[in-house]
């Protein structure tokens, strides 16, 4: 696959990013070499490579499951400009 300087123009019209006319030639010869890296790279054979997310294999640590924080309704209420039984009361914004 090529690109070429209309292309350029046009995906950068898309993105509304300004570019100046040696940037748009530049950047043909650019992203015509990033392509060929991944035209390279689809032709590897990667039949039986199970998928990575880290070159490292490792298990993410987990915590219990557990409140640590919380049971104290009165105090959290208090900072309410208005409250019902253990709730915030707000106007309501719908009609």
């Amino acid at each position: 696959m090529s690109i070429d300087k209309d292309t350029v123009t046009g995906i950068a019209k898309l993105a509304r990013i300004r570019l100046e006319e040696a940037q748009a030639d530049a950047l043909v010869g650019e992203l015509n070499n990033i392509l060929s890296w991944v035209e390279q790279l689809g032709e590897l054979d990667t039949e039986g490579v199970a998928p990575m997310t880290s070159v490292v294999e490792r298990k993410l640590p987990l915590r219990e499951d557990k409140v640590t924080d919380g049971g104290y309704p009165e105090k959290i209420l208090a900072n309410a400009p208005e409250a019902a039984d253990p709730f915030f009361t707000v106007p309501k914004v719908v009609e």
